[in-house]
C-alpha cells in the first residue's frame, strides 16, 4: 500500500481493493505474461458475464451449497403494469459461464481436451472479520481455467497441469511447495460416492508422482469435486495457498454437457477446474510479501528511475531514458524542485530496480551511474553498455538488488 501498488477506501467498500496506476501495471503484466503461456499451450480465451439467473446457480449447485456467500438481486424484466421479476445472481466463479460456453455447441472427442480461460473478476461475501488486506477480499479476479477432456485423457492433462503450475511459480521466484489434497465433506457434496472415489484416487496418484511432500485437507473440497492446492513458502518460510486444480464429474452431468465418442455414443466429458494464479489480488499478496515489495526488474512497475544531480544534466538523462523506452523499459524521471539527497532518499523507499543518476562527469562522458537498492553503485557506465546491460537484466527475469547482483547477471 505504501508503494502505491493498491488502495482500500471504505466509500468502495469493504474487501473491493482499487489500483492507482503502478499496481494496475503489475496485474497486466501477470496477465500478459500468463496468457502469451497459456496461447503456446493450447488455451483458448473467453469472456463470461458477471451475473446470471439464478437458474444457472440452481443447476450448477452454487445456489444450495455456496448462495450464503453470493450476491442476489431481482430485476423486473416485464412492465409497471405486468411485473416479472427474476432473480440474478452476481458470479462467486467462472465455471458455469464455460460450462454454458461448452454445452452451445456439438462436441466431438476430436475437439478434446478442450481448454477454456478467462481472467475473470467474481465477487464473494466474505464476513467482515475475515476479509483482509489482498490476501481475503471480497471482489477478486481469477485466471480461471476449465478442460474438458475424455476419462482417458483426464491423467495426462493433470500431470501436466501440475508440471505447468510449478514451472509457473518458480518463474516468480517460488520455490518452496507441498501440496494438499482436499477430499469431500459428507455433509456438503454432489454426486455420486463412486464417481468421488475415482477422482479422489486421481488426483492423489498424480500429486504423489510429483514426488513432493503431500498433505491430507479433510472434507476440504468444493461441494462438486476434490481438489489439490499448491501451498508455496514465502522468503521468510510463510506458506501460502496459490495455484489449484479440482477433477469435477459433477458440473457435467448437472448441465447434461457431451461429446460424440469414437463409436458415435454420447459420452459425457470431464470437467478439470484450474487456477494458476489462484485469485490475482492474492497471487499479488504472496509476490508482495515474498519480495517485500522490491520486485525483480521484469516485474517492476517501473524498472527505471532517473534522477538527475542538477537540472542542467536532465536532458542527457532523458535522452537515454527515451533509449530505454523505445525498448519497451519502463521508465520515470524525478524532475521535481527537491534537493538531489532527498530525490535519492525518495527514490530507494520506491524500491525500483535501478536508479539511474547523471552528474557532470556522467554527462561529459556520455555515461550513466547506477545505484542499487543497498545502495551499492556503478559510476561512469558509457550509455551503450548501461542499455545493453539493463535490457538482459530485465530478460533473464533474476533479481538484482546490490551492484554484485547486477554483475554477476550481466556475466553469466
Amino acid at each position: 500500500k505504501e508503494l502505491g501498488y493498491f488502495m482500500l477506501d471504505e466509500d468502495a467498500g469493504v474487501g473491493l481493493p482499487l489500483y492507482p496506476p503502478k499496481g494496475a501495471r503489475v496485474i497486466r503484466l501477470l496477465q500478459e505474461w500468463l496468457r502469451r503461456d497459456l496461447y503456446e499451450r493450447g488455451y483458448e480465451e473467453v469472456i463470461t458475464p458477471h451475473v446470471y439467473k439464478s437458474d444457472v446457480w440452481k443447476t450448477s449447485g452454487h445456489y444450495d451449497f455456496y448462495g450464503e456467500n453470493m450476491y442476489f438481486f431481482n430485476i423486473n424484466e416485464g412492465s409497471e403494469e405486468n411485473p416479472r421479476l427474476s432473480e440474478y445472481g452476481v458470479k462467486p466463479m467462472n465455471c458455469p459461464g464455460h460450462v454454458l460456453i461448452y454445452r452451445n455447441e456439438i462436441r466431438s472427442y476430436r475437439d478434446l481436451p478442450l481448454r477454456l480461460f478467462e481472467f475473470g473478476t467474481v465477487y464473494r461475501y466474505e464476513k467482515s472479520g475475515e476479509v483482509h488486506g489482498l490476501t481475503r477480499v471480497r471482489g477478486l479476479t481469477q485466471d480461471d481455467s476449465h478442460i474438458y477432456c475424455t476419462r482417458e485423457q483426464m491423467k495426462d492433462e493433470l500431470t501436466s497441469l501440475l508440471t505447468f503450475v510449478l514451472n509457473l511459480l518458480k518463474d516468480f521466484g517460488l520455490t518452496d511447495f507441498y501440496l494438499e489434497l482436499s477430499t469431500k465433506d459428507p455433509n456438503k457434496y454432489v454426486g455420486s460416492d463412486e464417481i468421488w472415489e475415482e477422482a479422489t484416487n486421481t488426483l492423489a496418484e498424480v500429486a504423489k508422482e510429483s514426488n513432493l511432500e503431500l498433505v491430507d485437507d479433510p472434507c476440504g473440497a468444493a461441494f462438486y469435486g476434490p481438489k489439490i492446492s499448491v501451498q508455496a513458502r514465502d522468503a521468510i518460510g510463510r506458506t501460502w495457498q496459490v495455484s489449484t486444480i479440482q477433477l469435477d464429474f459433477n458440473l457435467p452431468e448437472r448441465f447434461q454437457l457431451e461429446y460424440i465418442a469414437k463409436d458415435g455414443t454420447h459420452q459425457r466429458p470431464v470437467m478439470i477446474h484450474r487456477a494458476l494464479f489462484g485469485s490475482i489480488e492474492r497471487f499479488f499478496a504472496v509476490l508482495l510479501e515474498h519480495y517485500a515489495g522490491a520486485f525483480p526488474a521484469w516485474l517492476a512497475p517501473v524498472q527505471v528511475l532517473g534522477v538527475p544531480v542538477a537540472d542542467e544534466f536532465a536532458p542527457h538523462l532523458a535522452g537515454f531514458v527515451k533509449s530505454l523506452e523505445d525498448e519497451m523499459v519502463r521508465c520515470e524521471i524525478d524532475y521535481s524542485d527537491d534537493r538531489f539527497g532527498k530525490k535519492i532518499r525518495n527514490a530507494s523507499k520506491s524500491k525500483v530496480p535501478f536508479i539511474l543518476i547523471v552528474g557532470e562527469e556522467d554527462m561529459n562522458n556520455n555515461a550513466v551511474s547506477f545505484r542499487f537498492r543497498d545502495g551499492s553503485q556503478l559510476n561512469g557506465v558509457p550509455v551503450d553498455t548501461a542499455r545493453e546491460q539493463i535490457l538482459t537484466v530485465i530478460k533473464k527475469r533474476v533479481q538484482v538488488n546490490s551492484a554484485d547482483d547486477f554483475n554477476a547477471a550481466v556475466a553469466e
